[in-house]
């Protein structure tokens, strides 16, 4: 079992870093419980689901609880209603205590999963917890035991596209209760149920696979590129 090495100082990360795929450990902090900056969109915070809809059509019925919102298993995936290209995202997990179906996950534009599932004390495997799942395992294990809220912090850089030909992968930095866990990892292809790659940006899902998984505070700050300034004569 690899344990937690890994601790991070500084969260203000600036957006040219962002765009250039270069998050590094030392560029993070834990922002467990952080709260959202003034250019932050607030996607949930505890009070309704105004920011999302039930990924396949039809009322959410997942139900919010103490200020986080809860999956009612077998009701469906719910995703946010707006689209987003590269951006950072925050929210914040717990895995149900009484119970040991605890599977979920984070869809980045509802193509890459990041695992949400017990691994604590566990071995090691591709669906772990903070896995960018069956594509590659967190470089270390810090997940927490049911009960107790998580953190992800995931920056994420849109793979680019030249009309319908992919030029370059996706990239994704995650940290996961204040550790990083993968750090500028390139995303190969679409993970899991992930819907197929292309140019244009899409939601992000949060998963119901039969767990009463929580969530609270999301929040997320779109990075957009600028064009280059031109030269002066």
């Amino acid at each position: 079992m690899r344990t937690s090495v890994l601790k991070t100082v500084i969260f203000a990360i600036t957006a040219s870093v962002v765009f250039l795929g270069i998050a590094r450990a030392s560029d993070v902090k834990e922002c467990s419980s952080a709260q959202p900056p003034a250019q932050a969109i607030v996607l949930f915070d505890g009070r309704n689901f105004d920011q999302f809809e039930n990924e396949n059509g039809g009322e959410i019925k997942w139900t919010i609880i103490d200020g986080a919102m809860q999956v009612i298993p077998k009701t469906g995936n719910i995703a946010t209603k707006q689209k987003f290209g590269d951006f950072q995202l925050h929210l914040e997990f717990m895995l149900p205590a009484d119970s040991k179906e605890t599977n979920s996950g984070v869809y980045i534009q509802q193509r890459y999963e990041i695992q949400v599932i017990d691994s604590h004390k566990q071995e090691d495997s591709p669906g772990m917890c903070a896995s960018l799942y069956r594509q590659k395992m967190p470089d270390y294990n810090v997940c927490k035991a049911p009960g107790v809220w998580q953190s992800y912090d995931i920056i994420f850089r849109s793979a680019r596209w030249d009309g319908e030909k992919k030029i370059e992968d996706a990239r994704i930095t995650v940290i996961h209760n204040g550790t990083v866990v993968h750090n500028n990892v390139s995303i190969t292809g679409k993970t899991g149920a992930g819907k197929p790659e292309g140019p244009e940006p899409l939601p992000i899902r949060l998963q119901d696979h039969d767990g009463k998984v929580r969530y609270r505070n999301i929040w997320i700050v779109e990075n957009k590129e600028k064009p280059m300034p031109e030269d002066k004569k």
